[in-house]
């Protein structure tokens, strides 16, 4: 029977037998431009064979969705080329600063080298110049097991067990194999474009991203934020918490209490750090600026530092960014002509700056709130602050000097918060930053906006957007960066977000992501939700918080 294939909607033809989308594309075996396909609307790798009408989008590295299956290769192909030069090393990858993966070495006597980088990165090279085919293999978890434990791969032994499906999916090339948790490109030769960076104490591995245009971001150095994320892993392995078995089983071993609470106290002593520093310098500091991406757990992180000021006689003011927005018809549109909320000029500066001056030489100010419904601002709050009284920021522009043109810098103090999640399910497949933040505001929206999972997926690009022009390219100024993930955390998002997510038509234009997502959590067992402290930044999601539900 003959089917119908329209591609890139500009070519449409008629076959009589199935056909791989590879071969649909001209001169495939010299290209590698095309990463992955939409069929229907359903991500598919270049070697699936089609037999039926179907439309096709051929994806490049210019699309996120093909942009994480060339990351998964280039992943897969560093751990390739370590396993063939130096067999007894074992790194362990995580996402890192510059958009870039970070490969720590956790095993081995090799010395981690500028020429050793190299000796790395010509193997690679190698490996695509012979372009070598992927090849996809279905094993039993028996004989997953078997294979894992006569190649010592316990990090994968670890995780199997959690494994809900009964068979795996391996990817073999020549002799190595190792299993990614997601689709691949055909060949090695598709993975041409990457750079290695020696960078104390291992080795940064750069990528095309679909964020810039399919191409590998300039390597920009972010020493605080990577002092976070060695902190943030440093910790997790202290308390044996930097895998998803680890969580898992110190959850059975050791109840999810326990975990729970170590996990709170982590938070609480960093509150007790930002607290300590603002204290020592309080007759300077009179702003405190708090910004972070979608999801971060802003609002109750501001709400926990307050209470924590107050508590050493410190007594700050709450001041909503949010309140200064310009009436609807003054805001300005965005590229593809709507109303562009995310960009510093919706705000009014000029009044949000003189309303901060007022107030920290003295005067009482009225400040306003807007009416979002009405598109309107109220002044029915009249506040003055004592001589050494600070006012708290938070939002999205909160460390961007452009927001404070008039206010000292010497007088603010920075805070970056973001989950900094350092977790992975073995050592060459890490948890992506990202999705936790998705499944987050997945949950909030859910709960507090009456919004389904896939009208939060469909605003997550233009949110991401946003989180690139206006908030990474000020983390740097921190001057302290908090790390609001809580390991324990995906054990009781499970709960929530699985169910939300099922929802989601797997053959829809939102059906990748949601697997991708589903895929994740089922890793996670469950944890009893009640033990979490109603202070918790999680319950900024969850709900029950002692600062929203009240």
């Amino acid at each position: 029977m003959s089917f119908t294939l329209t591609i890139n909607d500009t070519e449409t033809k008629i076959f009589e037998k199935s056909i791989k989308i590879i071969d649909l594309i001209p001169n495939n075996d010299q290209d590698f431009a095309y990463i992955a396909a939409l069929v229907n609307g359903r991500i598919r790798e270049l070697d699936y064979s089609v037999h039926y009408d179907a439309t096709i989008k051929l994806l490049t590295l210019k699309d996120t969705l093909a942009n994480g299956i060339y990351e998964r290769g280039i992943r897969y192909l560093f751990a390739m080329a370590v396993f063939n030069l130096y067999r007894d090393t074992q790194f362990r990858l995580s996402y890192s600063i510059s958009r870039s993966i970070f490969a720590n070495k956790i095993c081995g006597d090799l010395r981690i080298t500028n020429d050793v980088v190299r000796k790395i990165e010509n193997e690679m090279k190698r490996i695509v110049s012979l372009n070598l085919p992927f090849d996809r293999i279905i094993i039993t978890n028996e004989e997953a097991t078997k294979l894992f434990k006569e190649h010592n791969l316990d990090d994968k032994l670890a995780t199997l067990k959690y494994r809900p499906e009964k068979t795996v999916h391996l990817y073999k090339v020549g002799n190595y194999f190792n299993y990614m948790y997601g689709k691949m490109v055909p060949s090695t030769g598709y993975l041409k474009d990457f750079k290695l960076r020696y960078y104390h104490p291992g080795i940064l591995i750069q990528y095309p991203r679909s964020e810039t245009n399919g191409e590998i971001p300039p390597f920009i150095d972010e020493p605080m934020f990577q002092d976070t994320l060695e902190g943030a892993n440093a910790w997790s392995r202290l308390v044996h918490l930097s895998t998803v078995a680890d969580i898992n089983e110190y959850s059975a071993l050791k109840e999810g209490t326990n975990l729970i609470n170590v996990c709170e106290n982590k938070h609480n002593r960093m509150l007790v750090q930002i607290g300590d520093k603002i204290q020592k310098d309080i007759s300077n500091i009179r702003l405190i600026c708090i910004a972070g991406p979608s999801s971060s757990g802003k609002t109750t992180f501001a709400d926990r530092l307050t209470l924590e000021l107050v508590s050493r006689g410190i007594n700050p003011i709450r001041i909503s960014i949010d309140d200064y927005y310009k009436r609807r018809e003054e805001v300005p549109l965005d590229e593809e002509g709507n109303k562009d909320f995310e960009t510093l000029d919706a705000l009014d500066i000029e009044t949000f700056n003189e309303n901060i001056l007022s107030l920290l030489e003295g005067e009482e100010v009225a400040l306003p709130t807007y009416d979002f419904k009405t598109n309107s601002r109220h002044y029915d709050r009249k506040v003055k602050i004592g001589p050494h009284d600070p006012i708290v920021i938070e939002g999205i522009h909160a460390l961007n000097e452009d927001l404070t043109p008039l206010i000292p810098k010497q007088i603010k103090y920075k805070i970056y918060i973001s989950p900094q999640a350092q977790i992975n399910l073995d050592n060459v497949n890490p948890i992506s930053l990202t999705d936790i933040r998705l499944i987050r505001r997945i949950v909030r929206d859910a709960k507090y906006r009456n919004a389904n999972a896939e009208e939060t997926i469909s605003m997550w690009p233009s949110v991401r957007r946003g989180e690139f022009k206006w908030i990474y390219k000020t983390q740097q100024d921190a001057d302290f960066v908090f790390d609001s993930f809580l390991n324990y955390e995906l054990c009781v998002m499970k709960k929530y977000a699985m169910p939300l997510l099922e929802k989601i038509d797997k053959d829809g234009k939102y059906g990748t992501d949601a697997a991708r997502l589903i895929k994740l959590l089922k890793y996670f067992v469950d944890i009893d939700e009640k033990y979490i402290p109603c202070n918790s930044i999680l319950k900024e999601f969850i709900g029950g918080s002692s600062y929203r539900d009240v």
